[in-house]
């Protein structure tokens, strides 16, 4: 599944609670418990990541049928509205759980949030292609917005006006690693650019299956990585309200994902043939911008 990536190189990923896998290279839509996140809340950073990144696995990872993976995902649910009636779950992902379970008592987590991850999760089994820019923030508003929306209400941060910035940013990140991930997307049989905007661009859906990089097709993603940096800037000023080190974490993802749209741009928007990636110098550039945000 793609999901936004984290943009904020050689940060060190979260400890694994006991019982769980270690790799992080998957499921980066949120800061995984980073020198920046406030002591206090790794533990429950942690466990909601963990949640998340065994769903994406179970949605994506080995050769499992549509049929197996939905049916997977439907017992994961299951798992998760017995954690939140307090209630045992199963065996089968117990250590997920078991993490999880002290969160959401601790900090009356909302469960929906974390019950949205899973749809999205579902979504991506069965779904290939996204017809408009209104069905994609829509996918946008299960795969990633409920992240920002989290993590907020573990930072005390409730107000309106914030969590329709979190949105902003969060759908902005996913946005951005949809443009940068096109090279390997698309082989594996995923269109994130919005069908309806191909005719506007001169631009059919066998020109993306063969990753043509050609005038038609860098105007198309140009358009596109244009609407994730407005919808960012929208979202920015949410740094001023998350309080402390959170904030500055938060200033960190938002230029993170600010500097890859640059470096898509760089490469003159041809990411049906290359992916961009952050370097050392890029974090220098970030961490300079976020001081002065």
């Amino acid at each position: 599944m793609n999901h936004a990536s984290n943009p904020v190189p050689d940060r060190g990923a979260a400890t694994a609670p006991h019982g769980l896998s270690q790799g992080v290279d998957h499921y980066e839509n949120f800061p995984v418990a980073s020198f920046l996140c406030p002591p206090a809340l790794r533990p429950a950073i942690a466990a909601i990541y963990w949640f998340a990144r065994t769903a994406d696995d179970l949605a994506d990872e080995g050769d499992a049928t549509a049929a197996t993976r939905l049916a997977d995902l439907a017992a994961y649910r299951a798992d998760l509205a017995a954690c939140a009636g307090g209630q045992p779950a199963s065996a089968r992902w117990a250590a997920v759980f078991a993490h999880l379970q002290p969160v959401i008592k601790q900090f009356g987590l909302p469960v929906n949030l974390l019950a949205d991850l899973l749809s999205a999760f579902e979504q991506d089994v069965v779904k290939t292609r996204y017809a408009s820019q209104a069905e994609l923030l829509d996918y946008c508003r299960w795969s990633a917005n409920p992240v920002g929306r989290l993590l907020l209400h573990l930072y005390g941060v409730h107000d309106a006006v914030s969590l329709r910035q979190s949105d902003c940013i969060c759908s902005a990140l996913q946005l951005i690693n949809f443009w940068q991930d096109l090279s390997r997307d698309i082989p594996n049989g995923r269109i994130y650019l919005p069908a309806d905007s191909w005719a506007t661009h001169s631009v059919d859906e066998p020109q993306l299956l063969a990753l043509q990089v050609n005038p038609a097709t860098t105007k198309l993603v140009a358009a596109h990585v244009a609407w994730a940096q407005t919808l960012m800037r929208e979202g920015a000023p949410l740094v001023k309200a998350v309080p402390g080190r959170a904030g500055w974490e938060l200033r960190l993802v938002v230029q993170g994902g600010l500097r890859i749209a640059e470096k898509i741009e760089q490469l003159g928007f041809a990411t049906l043939r290359e992916r961009p990636k952050l370097t050392a110098w890029d974090a220098t550039v970030m961490a300079w911008r976020a001081l002065w945000m």
